[in-house]
């Protein structure tokens, strides 16, 4: 390894900067530069989530998601008890309000199990209540290590780790294009003054969240999978009737559809957010119902697979619609969950942006997923809980992919 090799990461979100991070703590010498189009970090799904740390409830038993999240959240508690950063376990509640879902909750009481997630019990209407006394319902799974943290706030704090470490974090510089020979890699970026600069890298790594899928067809690979990008409207609960919920609020998943639907989440500033729902957004960063830009519009609905995917869920996206257009409905939905709730207790809250990978076959990318191009190493899809597992996905991404080097 030459003293003076130059790692580029393209994207300051969580996931980017916690790789940035972990190579400048593990790999003495290296040069490391994390490019990011906005002038913050965090500035994209990193900073419009909920906030919670998932203990690993759903997911698959020995899926990669399972076995980072588990890792991950690990990770984070020591790290924010490292740096004095919020991390409180405040609890999840996933409530079955039926005869079927209490029948799923005995798939994810033994996912859980085999994930290892700690102290979680089968609660019956008393036990809810107990728990979470404004909600109601049959049954429950309670995980009482789920935690709510600060993901901005990590994130800060991985910068400025990165920065002690000799690394460099430029912000206002977006990619426009990669290239790669015999010897690395060349990003030609702009800046606000519409310059344009070349950065010289033996290895470049694209961590690009909403706009993965094009940084990787700028490095030659292939276009399947595509980012298709969803918003999530929130509705916060007005401050008089935070006291509604003491942790977090959940539905039981329904396997046969890809979203989760409206839940209850208390952050650790205080607020309580109600969502979010999920509707096709009309522009990669579309956090507005009028944002649209008609370039990205089309080649979200040019993609094969977006109409495959439309064709076997239409009626989910009909009922998303509907709840998005109106706070009656919403309040309706929040309240299956929490039935003292009513519309005069939300307020919009600021939306979120959820990238979501979608192959060619309609097929929705559930776990994480890599391609390596040459010099040139893809996260394609870093799904939730990508946030709960960045440390960990960092470890995952130095040893399969960068130890190597």
């Amino acid at each position: 390894m030459r003293s003076t090799e130059h790692i580029g990461i393209i994207g300051a979100g969580i996931v980017g900067l916690a790789l940035a991070r972990h190579i400048a703590l593990h790999r003495p010498g290296t040069r490391v530069t994390v490019l990011e189009k906005e002038n913050r970090v965090a500035a994209h799904q990193t900073g419009h989530n909920s906030g919670v740390v998932h203990a690993g409830l759903y997911y698959r038993p020995g899926s990669l998601k399972a076995r980072l999240c588990r890792r991950g959240v690990g990770l984070l508690r020591e790290y924010c008890a490292e740096h004095d950063l919020p991390y409180r376990e405040v609890g999840k509640l996933l409530v079955a309000v039926n005869a079927e879902e209490e029948a799923r909750l005995d798939d994810i009481e033994r996912r859980a199990e085999e994930n290892g997630v700690p102290g979680v019990a089968r609660l019956g209407p008393d036990g809810i209540r107990e728990i979470e006394p404004h909600s109601a319902g049959l049954a429950a799974l309670h995980s009482p290590t789920t935690a709510i943290t600060d993901y901005v706030a990590i994130a800060e704090q991985l910068a400025d780790d990165l920065r002690r470490s000799g690394g460099v974090v430029l912000l206002n510089t977006p990619v426009i294009d990669v290239r790669q020979d015999h010897d690395g890699t060349e990003v030609l970026t702009g800046d606000p003054k519409g310059e344009r600069v070349i950065h010289r890298f033996d290895r470049l790594i694209v961590c690009g969240g909403l706009q993965s899928d094009r940084l990787a067809a700028m490095a030659g690979a292939d276009p399947d999978p595509r980012i298709v990008p969803f918003r999530g409207h929130y509705h916060e609960i007005v401050p008089e009737r935070r006291d509604l919920v003491r942790g977090l609020l959940y539905p039981v998943p329904d396997p046969r559809y890809p979203f989760l639907g409206v839940h209850l989440t208390r952050h650790v500033h205080g607020e309580v957010m109600a969502g979010p729902n999920a509707i096709l957004a009309t522009a990669r960063e579309g956090y507005r119902a009028r944002d649209l830009v008609p370039r990205e519009l089309a080649k979200t609905l040019s993609w094969p697979g977006f109409w495959r995917l439309a064709r076997r869920h239409w009626t989910v996206g009909a009922r998303e619609t509907f709840v998005s257009a109106s706070r009656s409905v919403f309040a309706a939905q929040a309240r299956r969950l929490l039935p003292e709730i009513t519309a005069a207790d939300l307020r919009p809250a600021e939306a979120g942006v959820r990238a979501q990978a979608l192959g060619r076959d309609g097929s929705l990318l559930d776990d994480f997923h890599v391609d390596t191009r040459g010099r040139v190493v893809c996260v394609r899809n870093a799904p939730s809980p990508a946030a709960t597992s960045s440390l960990a996905i960092a470890e995952f991404l130095y040893d399969g992919y960068v130890a190597g080097w």
